[in-house]
């Protein structure tokens, strides 16, 4: 760990040396900006246990120079705090050197699909639209839904949305997978609970040096829009529909009236989920270091349960229940996730030590 912060710290001088200068390229200055952002907290943290450590020090060596009992006891308890503040800082130092995934500053392409209950599934579907929305306004993201269909009573059966915002995967990339609810359905006449749910998927938006996709191995088909029960929304052929030959990955969108401006959302969308396809294929070769039972992004696995009539969420990867559900539809999501990301990074070190011992 000493060397690795060594090698940070140079590097962090280094970079703010070069931003010092002034940097004209837009692209290079972006680079150093989020390089700095995320070396300066551990260079901060080091420093922090520099300090730590030298208090440390005194407190010992006045213990060990005192002889009234009353004092003795006083520093005694002060190298008590200190010495585990200085384990604290070590570890929060630990989690903070482990490598950044390279996708967390990345645009999302968030998908939410109405799953088993019906009716009141696409409801809730529609609830979870609406928390990520206010939660993606808390951090002052922005977001626009790509495409949707709505559910025959409410809410969707289907939602596409994009998420733009610094770290956005980052934090969302742990809501893949799915989510149950058990409530009492707004047409239950009798007052019995029922559990439904929905599925979310969080994709990485790749750049294009990300991916490359052969204009060869698309087969693009236009039609008309059609609104809810089928009937058509205009006239001209402005939905499209992209189909990925090699994969058979289809991709439809036909929220706006331009069939050029459906065509680049589709792409986009298209373009994520080969790129979701990649990262699946690599984190499989890399096995010994996706184990984590946090960021698997399967979505076939529950993850978490949201019970209303108890005001209960409870996410079932890190046994983590809140009873503060109405704060979680409403957007707040800190906690959650902020747990989530701490108990992933928690495990990548524990990984990460075990091959190194």
């Amino acid at each position: 760990m000493w060397e690795r912060l060594e090698q940070v710290k140079k590097r962090f001088l280094r970079v703010e040396e070069e931003l010092s200068r002034g940097v004209e390229d837009p692209v290079q200055l972006r680079e150093l900006g989020r390089e700095h952002k995320y070396l300066a907290p551990i260079v901060s943290l080091h420093e922090r246990w520099l300090r730590v450590h030298e208090a440390l020090t005194h407190a010992k060596e006045e213990l060990e120079s005192t002889r009234d009992p009353e004092w003795r006891a006083i520093v005694s308890e002060e190298v008590d705090r200190l010495s585990q503040e200085k384990v604290d800082i070590e570890q929060q130092l630990k989690i903070a050197l482990l490598p950044p995934d390279p996708d967390d500053d990345k645009s999302v392409i968030l998908e939410i699909r109405a799953g088993t209950g019906g009716d009141e599934a696409a409801l809730f579907a529609g609830d979870l639209a609406r928390m990520y929305q206010r939660y993606i306004e808390r951090r002052g993201w922005k977001w626009e839904v790509s495409d949707f269909t709505e559910g025959n009573a409410g809410g969707y059966k289907e939602l596409i949305m994009l998420v733009r915002g610094e770290g956005a995967y980052g934090w969302l990339k742990y809501e893949g997978g799915v989510h149950r609810v058990q409530r009492i359905p707004q047409t239950e006449s009798q007052g019995r609970i029922h559990t439904s749910a929905a599925s979310v998927a969080v994709l990485p938006e790749p750049e294009d040096i990300d991916i490359q996709i052969k204009e060869s191995d698309i087969r693009k088909d236009t039609y008309c829009s059609s609104g809810h029960g089928g009937q058509s929304v205009n006239t001209t052929y402005s939905a499209v529909r992209l189909v990925h030959i090699p994969t058979g990955i289809t991709v439809a969108i036909q929220n706006e009236r331009s069939q050029i401006k459906n065509y680049e959302t589709a792409l986009r969308i298209l373009k994520a989920r080969l790129y979701e396809m990649e990262l699946q294929k690599r984190q499989a070769q890399e096995e010994a270091l996706r184990r984590s039972y946090i960021s698997t992004g399967d979505r076939s696995a529950k993850i978490r349960t949201y019970n209303f009539p108890q005001n209960r969420v409870t996410d079932h990867r890190i046994g983590l229940t809140l009873y503060e559900l109405d704060r979680v539809m409403d957007g707040e999501l800190d906690e959650l996730l902020a747990a989530l990301r701490l108990a992933d990074q928690t495990q990548r070190l524990a990984q990460l030590e075990a091959q190194a011992g």
